[in-house]
């Protein structure tokens, strides 16, 4: 009893001490909203060596305000936690932002070739235009995609390369000559050429999309670095301060050197935590093996860390819905070596109607050696149920979910019915079940990095063409959807000690939001961005004057 009282007496002297230093950064009259477990609201902050130091109403921070602190009038405006998503392919959209075209947020077709035609001024005639995903023909109002005259009359002076998702390329002709594409027979990974009524070529490449992409020039080291630094600087004009990266298809361990040398710079402006995801089909054991050797669960610093394997583990597994027992054993025996040598592991799922495949997998290894304490996590699971939660929650799995139905919506009603459709996904029921769960966009190929579209969809359930698909039972309340891109993304990357909340010794990871998120209406949420981002007290991003 006396040692726990002498401890509290040095612990207190301490928190007084400490408490008394002037701040280096104090923000006053805003609404700050700390998503804590009691939604506490608060006009003001205090910031010292990268934490917050205090919380409360204006007047009580002007005892930590000296000669040096940086004083920010907030006037009003709403501060939330940093925003975190749980899963985007981050790293791999960074290498190329610089030199590529982003038709993200663009509402017409006339609007996206205005960007080609753009970009054709700027780079020298004969260079490539790349628009390289993250849109769909719902955003446009003509409610089609372009065409290769389109793409050809908006840069006749360039070979143009338009992806959507990994179905569907569009090449007009100076593209398909400067890739040598004469005939079907040239397109690698079993492409096809879509043809129009009359049995002509549209241009247009059907499957096959990762290595056709594969053939198209990549950008030089110096452009992957500035690409990266450009891209986290975006993130943190839209309020992100974290990322969970997946890895993805292209990214070989020399796809990692530009974001190292901006983390060995002491450039990165976002925290990254990023996992391996396997390249070598019928070799990813081994290749797991030899790449993490020096790479132990957690190897980093607060800016950069490793964060386990996924989002494909095993070539058997990845999208199948038809997995053999043949296959399991692939990804059980990479999955047991993962649980005992401690590591995380996510796994790319789409149907609940074949996830039980998977789980049974997880179910086998944590018999063997527990997962309950390794944070593992399914990504995507649109149609989840609550079976599915309750099951990966009594194994401590932990769901990543996005808002791919934002763009892939009116395709999954065609597909489920809008029976199905008005529970994908099924945010409230997993809430209500309790299992882990973090937000995020699966950027950029497939979907907008702005994580205010993804808040937007999951408090409105509508897709890019306006269609309302999910129902009312489950959209979760504002404060839910923005713990779930805060501390919920936090847990799943182990750091929610430190961040995903603003509370008192918690990193001063925040932004200042240019519309009050708690007000503003739905229809113009999209719109909000940050007008002053900071990662660990540090300004990342500033607007304000």
């Amino acid at each position: 009893m006396k040692l726990r009282f002498c401890a509290a007496l040095v612990w207190g002297s301490l928190s007084v001490a400490s408490y008394a230093q002037p701040a280096n950064t104090v923000l006053v009259n805003g609404q700050i909203l700390s998503a804590d477990d009691k939604d506490s609201r608060y006009q003001a902050l205090a910031i010292r060596d990268s934490r917050i130091v205090s919380m409360g109403s204006s007047l009580q921070m002007k005892s930590l305000i000296g000669p040096k602190t940086q004083v920010v009038d907030l006037k009003g405006r709403t501060v939330i936690p940093g925003l975190i998503d749980s899963h985007m392919h981050a790293i791999r959209a960074a290498l190329s932002y610089s030199t590529e075209v982003h038709w993200l947020g663009v509402t017409s077709i006339d609007a996206a070739l205005e960007k080609l035609k753009q970009a054709a001024t700027q780079v020298p005639a004969g260079e490539w235009l790349i628009v390289a995903g993250g849109w769909t023909e719902e955003q446009f109002k003509e409610g089609r995609r372009p065409t290769q005259a389109e793409i050809q009359q908006a840069a006749p002076n360039h070979p143009v390369y338009v992806q959507w998702m990994y179905d569907w390329a569009l090449l007009n002709p100076a593209g398909f000559k400067a890739l040598n594409i004469q005939s079907e027979s040239d397109l690698p990974g079993g492409g096809k050429f879509a043809l129009d009524a009359a049995g002509q070529r549209t241009g247009v490449i059907l499957g096959g999309i990762v290595p056709l992409f594969d053939q198209l020039p990549k950008p030089n080291f110096v452009q992957k670095v500035a690409g990266t630094q450009k891209f986290f600087k975006e993130l943190n004009r839209v309020g992100v301060t974290g990322v969970m990266d997946p890895g993805g298809f292209n990214m070989s361990p020399t796809e990692y050197a530009p974001l190292f040398k901006v983390w060995r710079n002491k450039d990165l402006t976002v925290r990254v935590n990023f996992s391996y995801f396997s390249q070598k089909k019928d070799k990813e054991f081994e290749e797991f093996k030899e790449l993490t050797q020096l790479l132990p669960m957690g190897f980093g610093d607060d800016m950069l860390r490793f964060n386990g394997i996924g989002e494909r583990v095993a070539f058997s597994m990845y999208n199948n819905d038809k997995a053999t027992p043949a296959d399991q054993e692939k990804l059980y025996q990479i999955a047991r070596w993962a649980a005992e040598n401690g590591l995380t592991l996510t796994q790319h799922w789409h149907e609940d109607s074949s996830v039980g495949t998977l789980l049974d997998v997880f179910d086998r290894v944590h018999r063997e050696f527990p997962i309950d304490k390794l944070r593992w996590s399914i990504a995507h699971l649109n149609n989840g149920t609550e079976a599915t939660f309750q099951r990966m929650k009594n194994l401590g799995v932990a769901w990543a979910m996005q808002d791919a139905m934002y763009l892939e919506g009116d395709r999954v009603l065609h597909r489920h019915g809008e029976k199905a459709a008005e529970h994908m996904p099924p945010i409230n029921t997993a809430l209500k079940v309790g299992v882990k769960m973090g937000a995020g966009t699966d950027a950029h190929r497939v979907a907008d990095y702005n994580p205010f579209i993804a808040l937007r969809w999951m408090l409105d359930g509508k897709t890019a063409s306006g269609k309302t698909l999910r129902a009312a039972n489950e959209i979760p309340s504002r404060m839910q959807a923005l713990k779930l891109y805060t501390s919920g993304s936090a847990w799943l990357a182990h750091d929610e000690k430190n961040r995903g909340v603003l509370e008192v010794g918690k990193l001063a990871d925040l932004a200042v939001l240019s519309q009050d998120y708690m007000r503003v209406p739905l229809d113009k949420m999209a719109d909000t961005h940050s007008v002053l981002t900071m990662v660990g007290g540090t300004i990342v991003h500033s607007e304000l004057q």
